[in-house]
């Protein structure tokens, strides 16, 4: 899967109930910046956490007074929820208490109207390149625990290996490393072992001299059967066709009367 967001852009969301304000300030940034890819604008407190959930924005501007829920409150659900998007909040009350719980919920900053549509776009531009820095780094570190991963899979391969095992030997849990199979590589852990040890065999097959089950034991696998499953699932083919396509007979078959 592998999507990166520094590859797709980032998505912005902006919520306040002044219509007139709203639409200005994603005409202003949509004409000022090319930075974020997608900007969404709702109008009120429960359609913006609405979108948080289905849509995970990467940076938000929120009103503190809307209907049905507070900016202050969408900032409080949302993290509940595990999703923490860069924020800004824009408010026409100069009250230290507002502007208390919205640095205690992590708020990058809290902005007075009226403000300055070029103050806003500065600060949202500055988070964004932070927010991109901060995807850049957290895609290089995951890049290496997989190829941590790969690279054990590979000096061990004709041994026993699970999902736990590789997951302790490179530091992560079992889910963690899972998941990261999964969106860097395309396949599951699974997958991915029967994808090299098969590739393994392929490289043995050319060996005459070797059966296909002194092959599959020495490429990690115990019970021929199954690695001749395994290996048409991989290649499309059996082993003993594999080997016929490229020239290669058991002993075997290759005596004559």
């Amino acid at each position: 899967m592998g999507c990166f967001m520094e590859k797709e852009g980032l998505h912005l969301l902006i919520a306040d109930d002044e219509e007139n304000i709203l639409t200005a300030m994603v005409n202003y940034i949509r004409k000022n910046t090319t930075v974020f890819t997608r900007i969404d604008s709702v109008s009120n407190g429960q359609e913006a956490l609405d979108l948080i959930y289905r849509n995970r924005p990467d940076v938000m501007l929120l009103d503190v007074q809307m209907p049905v829920k507070t900016g202050i409150e969408v900032m409080e659900e949302s993290r509940v929820a595990g999703i923490c998007p860069e924020t800004i909040i824009l408010s026409g009350y100069d009250t230290f208490s507002y502007a208390q719980q919205a640095i205690r919920l992590g708020a990058r900053d809290y902005l007075l109207k009226p403000c300055k549509a070029i103050e806003i776009l500065t600060k949202l531009e500055s988070f964004a390149v932070q927010k991109i820095k901060k995807n850049t780094a957290l895609e290089s570190e995951k890049n290496y625990q997989v190829k941590m991963a790969k690279k054990y899979i590979k000096e061990h391969l004709t041994e026993e290996l699970s999902l736990a095992l590789v997951a302790e030997r490179v530091g992560l849990s079992m889910a963690y490393l899972s998941t990261l199979f999964t969106q860097n590589l395309g396949c599951g852990f699974v997958d991915y072992l029967n994808q090299e040890r098969i590739n393994r065999a392929c490289a043995y097959m050319h060996d005459g001299k070797m059966k296909v089950y002194e092959i599959a034991f020495k490429v990690g696998f115990h019970d021929d059967k199954y690695f001749s499953r395994v290996f048409k699932k991989v290649t499309g083919m059996s082993p003993s066709v594999y080997r016929q396509n490229i020239g290669i007979y058991e002993e075997e078959s290759m005596i004559t009367f």
